[in-house]
C-alpha cells in the first residue's frame, strides 16, 4: 500500500512538471511556428495521444460513463472555449516571457472559483478568498510592463484573458466530468486542435516544417495528454484534494525552468508576484486539503430509581475541520444542555 502511494504521488509531480514544460517549449517554437497554428499542434497532439489510449481501454469501461445527449451542450462550450484559450496564450507568449506566462497562467484558479460562485453559487471560505485575493494582487502585478507609469503589458493581459476563457471552460467540464475523462479529453484536444486549425488557415497561416511539426504535437501529447494521464493515475489513489494540492508546483517549475533553459531575466517586481503568488498558492492548496463535515451523535441513557426504568436519548451533531491526509483525527463534543421526555416502564 506504501508503494502505491509513493508511485501515486510521483505520477502527481510528474503531471506537474510534464505541464510546467507546455510554456517554455513553446515559447521557443513560437519562433518558427505561427500562434494559432501553434495552438492547434499542440491540441491535436494531446487529442490523438489520449485517443490511442482512450480506444485501448474502451472495451473495460462502462458505456455508462461515455457522454450523452443531456452533455452536448456543455461538451459544445468546452470545445469552443478550449479553442479560443490556447490561441490566446500563444499570442500573449509572443509579447512576453515564459517565466511571466507561466505564474499568469495561475490566474485561471481564479477564473474558475469566481465563476463557480456566479453561476454554480458554489461556497467560497474566507481562506479561499485571501488566496483569490494574493494570486489576482500578483497577477496585478505581472501585468504591468512599466508600473510607474501604469503601462501594461498585452502580451500578459492575453495570458490572463486565456486563463479566463480556462475558468469557464473548467466549469463546462465539471458538468460532464463524471463521464469518462479520456473521452473528454480526446474529443477537446482533437475538435478544439481542428477548430484551431481553421482558424489558423483563415489568418493565412500555414504548416511548420515536418521537424517542427513533429516537435508540438508531441510537446502536446506530453504537456497536456500525458499531464492529464498521470494526474488522473495519481487522483485514483491519492484523491482530487491532494493530487491538486501536488499539481500546484506546475507553474513555480515552469518559472524555474524558464529561467534555467531560457535565461529570462527576472526582475525586482517579478520576484514580489512570485512571492505573492506562491503565497496565495500555498493558501488555497491549504484550503483544498482542508475537509469539514458534520458528525451526528446519539447516546441512550437509561437509568433506574423508585422502582422505575427511565431512558433517554440525547441526539446533537456538530462540524469541525480536517486535513486530507487525515485518515485517522480526533474530533471534541462540546457541553450540551437538552430537554428530556423520560419512556417510563413498570418493572
Amino acid at each position: 500500500m506504501k508503494s502505491k502511494k509513493i508511485s501515486a504521488i510521483i505520477f502527481a509531480v510528474l503531471a506537474a512538471v510534464f505541464y510546467s514544460i507546455n510554456m517554455p517549449a513553446s515559447k521557443v517554437l513560437l519562433k518558427y511556428i505561427e500562434p494559432t497554428m501553434m495552438a492547434s499542434l499542440l491540441y491535436l497532439g494531446a487529442g490523438i495521444g489520449i485517443g490511442i489510449l482512450f480506444f485501448a481501454e474502451r472495451k473495460n469501461t462502462d458505456k455508462k460513463e461515455f457522454l450523452s445527449k443531456a452533455d452536448l451542450p456543455y461538451t459544445i462550450g468546452m470545445i469552443v472555449l478550449d479553442t479560443i484559450a490556447p490561441i490566446l496564450l500563444m499570442f500573449g507568449l509572443l509579447h512576453t516571457t515564459s517565466a511571466n506566462a507561466s505564474l499568469l497562467n495561475n490566474f485561471e484558479i481564479v477564473a474558475t472559483t469566481i465563476i463557480a460562485l456566479l453561476v454554480f453559487k458554489e461556497m467560497i471560505s474566507k481562506r479561499l478568498w485571501l488566496g483569490i485575493v494574493l494570486v489576482t494582487l500578483s497577477s496585478v502585478i505581472l501585468s504591468f510592463e512599466d508600473i510607474s507609469s501604469l503601462h501594461f503589458s498585452w502580451g500578459s493581459l492575453l495570458v490572463v484573458a486565456a486563463a479566463i476563457c480556462w475558468g469557464f471552460e473548467n466549469n463546462c467540464t465539471r458538468k460532464i466530468s463524471s463521464n469518462n475523462t479520456y473521452e473528454i479529453v480526446m474529443l477537446k484536444g482533437l475538435f478544439s486542435g481542428l477548430g484551431s486549425m481553421v482558424i489558423a488557415f483563415v489568418l493565412g497561416e500555414s504548416f511548420p516544417a515536418i521537424s517542427y511539426l513533429s516537435f508540438t504535437l508531441l510537446l502536446g501529447f506530453v504537456a497536456y495528454g500525458l499531464s492529464i494521464f498521470f494526474y488522473i493515475m495519481a487522483q485514483n489513489v491519492l484523491g482530487a484534494a491532494k493530487t491538486s494540492a501536488y499539481y500546484a508546483i506546475a507553474p513555480f517549475v515552469g518559472v524555474l525552468l524558464s529561467v534555467i533553459f531560457l535565461h529570462e531575466q527576472i526582475t525586482i517586481n517579478y520576484l514580489i508576484a512570485l512571492a505573492t503568488m506562491l503565497v496565495g498558492s500555498i493558501i488555497i492548496v491549504i484550503d483544498t486539503l482542508k475537509i469539514s463535515h458534520e458528525h451526528l451523535h446519539s447516546h441512550t441513557i437509561v437509568h433506574t430509581h423508585d422502582g422505575s426504568t427511565h431512558s433517554y436519548t440525547i441526539a446533537h451533531s456538530h462540524v469541525h475541520s480536517h486535513m486530507a491526509n487525515d485518515e485517522v483525527h480526533q474530533h471534541k463534543h462540546n457541553r450540551i444542555i437538552v430537554s428530556e421526555k423520560a419512556d417510563k416502564s413498570e418493572l
